[in-house]
């Protein structure tokens, strides 16, 4: 097996962990109210028990104009260091509503360049194919 560049500590710690991601077959509406903040065909979905699974949408598809980078952080073990996005227009209930791996580690790399939401901050619709 070839040697990982940037491998992930939780994985090393515990290899049986299981996080799948695949893509979603149909498209995703991230909304704030009725603004539009991220619309894909090409989301993938990751599945992590025992959390509910997470949609991650490419940031090509996500409206930026719409968001500005915060100074909040969290790491994962597993994934690696996230950054964090305010959907602006929706105030303080838009705080830190969007997450992304940037550089995850490599076990996770079909995350980088796409966003999260917190389904608690916005509506995510989801409509299969």
């Amino acid at each position: 097996m070839d040697k990982l560049a940037n491998p992930s500590p939780g994985f090393q710690r515990n290899p049986d962990k299981v996080i799948t991601v695949e893509p979603y077959r149909g498209s995703v509406t991230v909304r704030a109210g009725e603004m539009v903040i991220a619309k894909s065909t090409r989301a993938r979905l990751l599945t992590e028990p025992p959390y509910s699974p997470v949609f991650y949408i490419p940031f090509d598809d996500i409206d930026f104009s719409k968001l500005a980078g915060t100074e909040h952080s969290t790491h994962c073990p597993y994934k690696g260091d996230a950054s964090y996005w305010s959907i602006v227009p929706a105030g303080e209930g838009g705080k830190n509503a969007m997450w992304a791996y940037e550089q995850p580690f490599d076990e996770m790399t079909e995350i980088r360049n796409h966003g999260a939401f917190y389904t608690s901050k916005v509506t995510v619709e989801a409509t299969p194919d």
